[in-house]
Order: C-alpha cells, then sequence, then structure tokens
C-alpha cells in the first residue's frame, strides 16, 4: 500500500496553494477556486485542495514533508514570508523538525530523519506474512 494523496478542505483554497507551492509542491491540476492537485517533487505523494463547502473544517491534521537539508529549506521559506512557530531541532526519536502552519491552521511538520524514518534503533521486527 502506497499512500496516494491527502486532500485538505477549505474555505481559502487559493490561498492554500499558494502556500504550498512557496514550500516547493508543483501545481499539477488547477480548477481553482474549487479545486487543485499539487504534487511532491520527490515521490509519488500529491496534496489536494477542495473548496470547502459541505463539509465541516477541522485543524486536526499535521503533515510531513522531509527535507533533505532542513536548515537550509527553513531559511529559504523564511525568506518568502513564512513564519515559523518552532525553529529546526533535534528531537530525542532521532528527527529533526521545524513548525508552521498552513492558512487554514493546519500544522505542517519539515524534518529530516533519514534513515531513522522508518528504521529508528526501536523498530519492531516484522515478519511478512505470505
Amino acid at each position: 500500500m502506497n499512500l496516494n494523496q491527502v486532500t485538505i478542505y477549505t474555505k481559502i483554497p487559493v490561498e492554500t496553494v499558494e502556500f504550498f507551492q512557496k514550500l516547493g509542491l508543483n501545481l499539477i491540476i488547477d480548477s481553482l477556486p474549487r479545486y487543485a492537485r499539487l504534487e511532491c517533487l520527490d515521490g509519488e505523494s500529491t496534496l489536494s485542495v477542495h473548496i470547502a463547502e459541505d463539509v465541516v473544517v477541522t485543524n486536526n491534521i499535521v503533515l510531513y514533508f522531509e527535507c533533505e537539508n532542513l536548515d537550509d529549506t527553513v531559511e529559504e521559506l523564511k525568506s518568502k514570508g513564512l513564519g515559523f512557530d518552532e525553529d529546526p531541532s533535534d528531537r530525542p526519536w532521532l528527527w529533526r523538525q521545524a513548525y508552521l502552519k498552513d492558512p487554514n491552521g493546519n500544522k505542517i511538520c519539515l524534518f529530516r530523519a533519514g534513515k531513522n524514518r522508518k528504521n529508528p534503533p526501536w523498530r519492531v521486527n516484522t515478519i511478512q506474512a505470505i
């Protein structure tokens, strides 16, 4: 199984798309103000932005984007006018993380985990069922 996409429902789709374009996502479908889809430049995942018409909007998600050079990426985004709630810092779970919010208040984590993303020292050994 592979995560295909995440959809954000919002009352402000244009501003939301502009924010994620500043983060570096590439706009691939533009039906604004109703819908847009962006792709991550690394990997295959996409992010959809859909106008919230009959949907209750809640801000209880966190989107995680891994960056090869986290500190440089944060500085570049700050130069584009994006504000961060937390600057990059090393975490006890062996990730380096920084946080900001999108225009809807959704929490965005930019991180660098390297091999520890899926293989930390405490990973559970699993055997695939056949």
